[in-house]
């Protein structure tokens, strides 16, 4: 599937950890011809520090604060597809900022899904806890209806990634068309 030239507002890909954020957005950047930024991988960068030095050294506030700033101003205005930290549209006015900035998706996965998917990662903060499959389901209750307003949804379990870059890509389509 080819896109429009014309089409090269920014792509944010926004959900859970674990959902293929990462995944979809770097095979979404090779069709569409755009530029792949991970903003986890930019704050690391940015910081020279691990995400993981961050949140236990500095604090979550301080990692949500970093993630703010590279929206706002940290990456180029068009042309980019932009995988962001699972907990970015949490903090208030995100998902406005997010939507003013381009077009905005939300990739979900079930808890079993997440789980295998980041089992084998120790570089997540957030489940480094005694029972990591209990946090992400009160981390998914919690984050659940503000994901569900953050844009299209796209659910990843059981489907290949050529069949959601695909989805993503009709989705693009139809609201870069109508983006101001």
């Amino acid at each position: 599937m080819t896109i429009d030239p014309k089409l090269n507002v920014n792509f944010y890909l926004v959900g859970f950890m674990g959902t293929g954020k990462s995944s979809i957005g770097r095979q979404l950047a090779k069709a569409m011809q755009m530029e792949f930024i991970d903003s986890d991988s930019e704050i690391v960068k940015i910081a020279e520090k691990p995400i993981k030095y961050i949140f236990t050294q500095e604090g979550e506030s301080e990692f949500r604060k970093m993630e703010r700033e590279f929206v706002v101003s940290g990456h180029p205005e068009t042309g980019c597809i932009i995988a962001c930290g699972g907990g970015l549209v949490m903090q208030e006015g995100m998902i406005d900022i997010l939507k003013s900035k381009g077009v905005l998706i939300c990739l979900f996965a079930s808890a079993s899904t997440i789980l295998k998917r980041t089992s084998s990662n120790l570089n997540r903060p957030l489940l480094n806890v005694e029972s990591p499959e209990e946090k992400i389901a009160e981390l998914l209750a919690e984050r659940e209806s503000t994901y569900l307003q953050a844009g299209t949804g796209i659910y990843t379990d059981n489907r290949s990634i050529a069949e959601i870059v695909e989805h993503a890509l009709r989705i693009y389509r139809k609201q870069a068309a109508m983006f101001p």
